[in-house]
């Protein structure tokens, strides 16, 4: 049977951006505890025409117009940002790019952890009809209330997958390790536009989460931990991925070199936060940086509160440096236009309901925006703008 895994891979960001050094100084705190102490330097934050929507279609743009749509069964986008109760972000993305209707498209929702069950899905699909392609989009605004302990860990971003038989970037290998526990370290109830977190609960739960999935990877028959050359973990703000690692580290009793991860980390630093998408921005990050990664075992762990752990492997492929695109992905990241601490409160304060028209100013340089709100239902429009 032929491999099955990530073909290709597409990051998408927002407008903005705010410098960490700034918050902390309107704070009133050490810029170093942010930068230093949850290792973020900026995070990224929405104009008010771009959400999870705009986000997705922008990231699965590019690779729609490099790989076409023959073959293509199947969208699953995965967020925890949904923009309705009904309706998924995959429906409205479906439309923007003009997919054939013979495509099925689903939102999946658990957390932070959203986006590993939409790749586990997709490569199901492949599986059984070797000829086919899904495209997989991970999409999120972290988002928490100001001036709260959650508030440095904010930030936005998309990272669209293609997932494909014999993937030129990626074979994800069979065997996984999945821990599910209820718990209740991390929410955002209907009513709320802002997450609720018990930040040391959260944590917690995270580590447990990491080795009881890593026990179950190891008495599946996973690889021993010495054949994973590098490791991915779940990246709400980068020194968890850090305490992650140790913690492994410490739970199956070897030396893990803190190198093995550290290429993970830089696009996460500058971005913030994205839930879903975070382990795949660092899957960015880590191929975008090596040149030398051909033939290595990569370990991913994944994580969403509430809560849902996995941990596999995957062999990155000679083709890589191929396919990957350092270039636009650092550009995205680059380009985005600074914001004040005072336009992002104004902008973290703007909370549209269906209520009432609205129509929003444009600001985005995306391919697509979020144009408002007409008879209770959201609007999207293609700009103009290149992908």
């Amino acid at each position: 049977m032929s491999t099955v895994g990530i073909h290709d891979l597409e990051l998408a960001t927002t407008h903005h951006v705010l410098d960490m050094a700034d918050l902390a100084e309107a704070r009133g705190v050490d810029p170093n505890k942010y930068v230093v102490g949850i290792g973020q330097s900026r995070m990224s934050v929405p104009a008010p025409d771009e959400d999870v929507v705009t986000m997705a279609a922008t990231a699965a743009a590019g690779i729609v117009e490099r790989h076409g749509t023959d073959g293509l069964r199947a969208l699953l986008v995965a967020t925890e940002s949904g923009v309705d109760q009904s309706k998924s972000v995959a429906a409205f993305v479906h439309g923007m790019l003009g997919l054939p209707t013979t495509v099925r498209s689903v939102e999946l929702k658990q957390a932070c952890y959203g986006g590993t069950a939409a790749l586990q899905m997709a490569l199901g699909i492949v599986a059984r009809e070797p000829g086919a392609k899904v495209l997989v989009i991970s999409t999120d605004v972290a988002r928490y209330a100001l001036e709260t302990p959650g508030e440095p860990t904010q930030g936005a971003a998309a990272v669209a997958l293609l997932v494909t038989a014999d993937p030129a970037m990626l074979a994800i290998e069979p065997i996984a390790g999945v821990a599910t526990i209820d718990v209740d370290d991390f929410w955002r109830p209907n009513d709320s536009s802002t997450a609720v977190v018990d930040g040391a609960l959260s944590m917690g739960a995270y580590l447990s989460s990491l080795t009881a999935a890593w026990d179950d990877f190891a008495a599946r028959g996973g690889v021993p931990i010495e054949q994973i050359d590098r490791f991915l973990h779940h990246q709400p703000f980068t020194k968890m991925a850090r305490k992650a690692h140790m913690s492994l580290a410490r739970h199956v009793g070897v030396k893990l070199p803190a190198e093995a991860m550290e290429s993970g980390l830089v696009y996460n630093r500058e971005l913030g936060n994205s839930y879903t998408a975070s382990l795949y921005v660092a899957l960015a990050s880590m191929l975008d940086a090596e040149d030398d990664l051909a033939g290595k075992r990569l370990g991913l762990f994944s994580y969403g509160s509430g809560s849902v752990g996995e941990f596999f492997t995957g062999i990155v492929q000679d083709s890589y440096r191929s396919v990957r695109r350092p270039e636009a992905d650092r550009a995205a990241i680059e380009n985005r236009e600074p914001v004040t601490v005072a336009q992002y409160v104004d902008l973290h304060r703007t909370v549209l309901t269906s209520g009432e028209d609205v129509d929003t100013p444009r600001v985005t340089r995306a391919p697509f925006r979020f144009a408002g709100i007409r008879g209770r239902a959201r609007r999207y429009e293609r700009t103009g703008s290149a992908a």
